[in-house]
């Protein structure tokens, strides 16, 4: 059965022009995207998306981190996908990723770890809806995903 998930292709990222990248990583391991998009994140839309580290000391700066430039924004679908996805993403500190994984190969540091990804199913649906609204979510023949 497939599943969904977000990811986010973080400011630094795409600053250092990573995005195909990071897009041919996510294709090559199966993922099929079914929305995408590029903003920059309000001050608003930052501390909305990141309430649940409110109280963590590197709320202000993960908050000024993430509306300094562009993001990508996109919806996964695969078969596990938030699993998938976390696998292929590697660890949060790119110190500590494993070889071949995303953080490995495009993240800075701790902060500039080049992709968020939902980390459960109830979260990726959250997180989905917040970026995209129903009508530019589409399957594989181009209908409407209806189970967000």
């Amino acid at each position: 059965m497939k599943s969904y998930t977000l990811t986010m292709i973080k400011p630094q990222a795409v600053k250092n022009q990573n995005i195909g990248n990071i897009l041919a990583m996510i294709n090559e391991s199966g993922f099929r995207i079914t929305a995408m998009k590029m903003l920059v994140l309000s001050n608003e839309q930052a501390k909305a998306f990141y309430a649940v580290h409110k109280e963590r000391p590197f709320y202000g700066e993960l908050v000024e981190f993430m509306t300094s430039g562009p993001i990508i924004a996109a919806v996964l679908e695969k078969e596990n996908a938030v699993l998938d996805y976390r696998k292929l993403m590697g660890a949060t500190n790119p110190a500590d990723a494993a070889e071949g994984t995303i953080r490995k190969n495009y993240a800075t540091d701790i902060q500039s770890n080049a992709v968020h990804g939902s980390d459960s199913d109830e979260n990726a649906k959250n997180e989905i809806n917040f970026f995209f609204p129903a009508n530019e979510l589409y399957t594989k023949c181009g209908k409407l995903v209806s189970e967000f």
